[in-house]
């Protein structure tokens, strides 16, 4: 059994909070905006743009336990901005732990490859006994190379379920985690017929293999599924022809461009307020939410309070608003100080890290899975004019 966390105390403010928000145990009793858009803009991606001048090594905390952060901290655009927030939740999660025993040793990679594994190399030789991050597909690789040499485990943040497997685990939003959850509800609510049309790109694809495997698992139907590029009139006819046999439709794409999908299946004739439409978590998007002919459809997310309540907090300390990636972060610190706490020698271990009855973060449960993929345990979102609203809560445990 998997210790559990330390509740004796009855204090309020953050470190209760901090305390309270991750908690390993057998069984599990502890849990927004474009959560994937905002990841895979930059974490599907080889590397960064060039950008300034490479930030300098840091370290934060004083405990005994070293931790690699690998970050792209000198990237250009949004690489840049999204590592420095979560830079900044890492230390806001340090900070309201209670006596972590962790020294969180920052490297910035700039985005790069080379730089991932001078960070991570760097981290390594100063003792770090896990690397967090780095946040690029491209770069993961170059950290794992040094990392499996030494045994040592790699909690990345990239959406890039390739990348995953024997010692890198990803702790990001996958669309997987989505498409299984929507399934799941839709099947449980007697759907039995399903359609799908998404887009023809490395996230349709990761989509597509997510959905058929689903609708199997339930011993549903497909009785359509077509992929668009930039032509999205000939595949929406074929869906529409054969959405009269549906019970649900799976939209699988970003705020834009569900839009547009839908009103490709309007003009081929479907009148989409007689199917249960589907979604990911891309579809928590003001576009979305505005748009007449997807009201009511259903979605997959992280219960947007954790966010709510995290942003609030990261404001009052740093006088802005955190990236959606920045979450990832801090639970990922929080993950790493509470199994310093409680697991001794076997902290980071495989088996540690894939506790079945996983861990709860400011995004809801999560747990690795031993191929280094995740699954979340997600609410199911009903869209609205004033924004998504819950129609079933994320899961308290995980199943068998």
């Amino acid at each position: 059994m998997v210790g559990s966390y330390n509740r004796k105390s009855r204090s309020s403010g953050p470190t209760r909070r901090a305390a309270l928000g991750l908690i390993v145990g057998t069984p599990l009793l502890s849990a927004c905006s474009g959560v994937q858009q905002s990841l895979s803009q930059f974490t599907s991606g080889q590397d960064a743009a060039p950008g300034g001048q490479p930030q300098q090594p840091q370290a934060i905390g004083t405990g005994q336990v070293k931790v690699g952060l690998v970050l792209p901290l000198s990237a250009a655009g949004n690489a840049g901005v999204a590592a420095q927030s979560m830079k900044n939740a890492a230390e806001m999660a340090l900070a309201e732990f209670q006596n972590p025993n962790i020294q969180l040793l920052i490297k910035d990679d700039g985005g790069s490859p080379q730089g991932a594994a001078q960070g991570t190399q760097q981290a390594l030789s100063e003792g770090a006994e896990i690397i967090l991050g780095p946040l690029f597909a491209g770069s993961v690789p170059s950290t794992a190379q040094l990392t499996r040499a030494r045994g040592t485990s790699v909690i990345a943040f990239s959406t890039d379920a390739s990348i995953a497997g024997r010692g890198v685990y990803l702790l990001s939003f996958l669309p997987e985690s989505d498409v299984n959850r929507i399934i799941d509800y839709a099947a449980g609510t007697g759907k039995r017929s399903f359609a799908a049309l998404v887009p023809d790109n490395a996230y349709g694809n990761v989509v597509e293999a997510a959905f058929k495997q689903a609708v199997g698992r339930k011993n549903a139907r497909i009785v359509a599924f077509e992929k668009y590029g930039a032509d999205r009139a000939t595949p929406a006819r074929t869906v529409a022809q054969a959405l009269g046999q549906a019970d649900a439709l799976l939209l699988a794409d970003d705020g834009d461009s569900v839009v547009a999908t839908a009103d490709a299946l309007t003009a081929a004739g479907s009148n989409l307020r007689n199917i249960q439409l589907l979604g990911t978590g891309l579809w928590d998007n003001p576009r979305v939410f505005a748009s007449p002919v997807l009201q009511g459809g259903l979605y997959a997310a992280p219960d947007p309070a954790g966010f709510r309540s995290f942003a609030g907090r990261y404001r009052t300390r740093f006088g802005g608003e955190p990236v959606r990636t920045a979450t990832l972060a801090y639970d990922a610190v929080a993950l790493v100080a509470a199994l310093a706490r409680t697991q001794g020698t076997q902290r980071f271990a495989a088996e540690t890290l894939t506790n079945p009855s996983g861990f709860a973060g400011i995004d809801g449960l999560f747990r690795f899975r031993s191929d280094g993929t995740n699954e979340r345990g997600l609410a199911v979102m009903k869209v609205a004019s004033a924004g998504g609203t819950a129609v079933a809560g994320s899961p308290k445990s995980f199943g068998a």
